[in-house]
């Protein structure tokens, strides 16, 4: 059984038991998402899917003003993001997506810049549906598409970053509905709201869930999106089901990712075994959710940044566990004397 030929020679390396910690689990999980004794990653890949929300425009729920979600998107492109700097430092490719930004942005011609617009924003969910059905399976359908593209190019790991103001609230809406957690526990202060406009959220976010009796929607998916998803968050959501379908290693980051694979999960349960996850927010609902999971995440460092840096960080500890479990020598091929010995 492969399991068990991968935990021998996990057990077999001039180690104590467990001395590597997680990173013998992770060495192990990978071994059985590609069904082999002696698992690689190859072309890790961080794309990063950004697009707007129509509530974003009230300024209930967000310190930043809409715009600053194209802005960031024309960061990335010239390399001045946080997800920049750790994919140049760990050798990652990094691929940005225009999944739905509230601007005109089919100028740029960037060879990692990809044009999947969807709409100029989703609606706003304080008046009406967020989007429509055919919005959610066509970003669907399109996450899925990018992603095996991506993944016939001979990229086997990849993690989704996100960007778009205002997207905490339509994941903590997602998390609300899928977990039953009260709404105020699932609310954070996103890009960084103060006391008040915290309160401002949590009492927005509640009308919200009493408007689409999003306690109805945790089994439906589909229409839970429709409700008040984002463009980036369903694209993400074809994303994670095409990665587990084409048994790629997937990489989850933070809060707004990890509320898509909350999606995902629905519609795929199975998604699981390929995820790995790469931190623990300090956006607060999101611990949470990963006890929801019952995902043991690898770092705890503070980060609530989004855009893959997490995923980013993570990466080189996966290439690291496999890199044991290939180079490091066993007892019997280093004449070290096992502890029965």
């Amino acid at each position: 059984m492969l399991q068990d030929q991968l935990q021998n020679k996990i057990n077999s390396k001039t180690k104590p038991l467990g001395a590597l910690g997680m990173l013998e689990e992770i060495a192990l999980q990978v071994g059985l998402i590609q069904q082999t004794t002696q698992p690689f990653i190859a072309r890790p890949t961080i794309m990063v899917f950004a697009a707007d929300h129509g509530i974003a425009t009230t300024g209930l729920v967000n310190p930043y003003p809409q715009s600053v979600t194209a802005q960031m998107v024309l960061n990335f492109l010239k390399g001045g993001a946080a997800i920049n700097v750790f994919t140049q430092m760990h050798q990652l490719k990094l691929l940005v997506v225009d999944a739905g930004v509230n601007a005109d942005l089919s100028h740029l011609n960037q060879p990692d810049f990809i044009h999947a617009k969807q709409g100029m924003g989703t609606s706003n969910y304080l008046l009406s549906l967020a989007m429509t059905n055919d919005f959610v399976l066509g970003s669907i359908e399109k996450g899925k598409e990018l992603v095996k593209i991506v993944s016939q190019g001979g990229c086997n790991c990849i993690g989704f970053g996100e960007m778009g103001i205002g997207n905490t609230s339509a994941a903590a809406l997602i998390m609300h509905a899928i977990t039953r957690i009260p709404i105020q526990e699932c609310v954070g202060r996103g890009t960084g709201a103060n006391d008040e406009q915290l309160s401002t959220k949590i009492n927005t976010l509640e009308k919200v869930v009493a408007l689409h009796q999003l306690q109805h929607l945790g089994n439906e998916p589909l229409k839970l999106l429709s409700a008040v998803g984002g463009f980036e968050i369903a694209m993400m959501v074809g994303a994670y089901l095409a990665a587990a379908a084409e048994k790629m290693v997937i990489v989850v980051d933070g809060f707004i990712a990890t509320a898509a694979l909350l999606v995902a999960c629905q519609i795929e349960p199975m998604v699981m075994n390929n995820c790995i996850f790469a931190h623990c927010s300090d956006e607060q609902g999101h611990a949470k959710m990963l006890q929801f999971l019952k995902a043991n995440p690898l770092l705890n460092i503070g980060l609530r940044l989004g855009e893959g840096t997490g995923a980013a960080l993570a990466i080189p500890l996966i290439e690291s566990a496999v890199a044991f479990l290939n180079q490091m020598a066993s007892f019997e091929q280093a004449g070290v004397s096992t502890a029965t010995e």
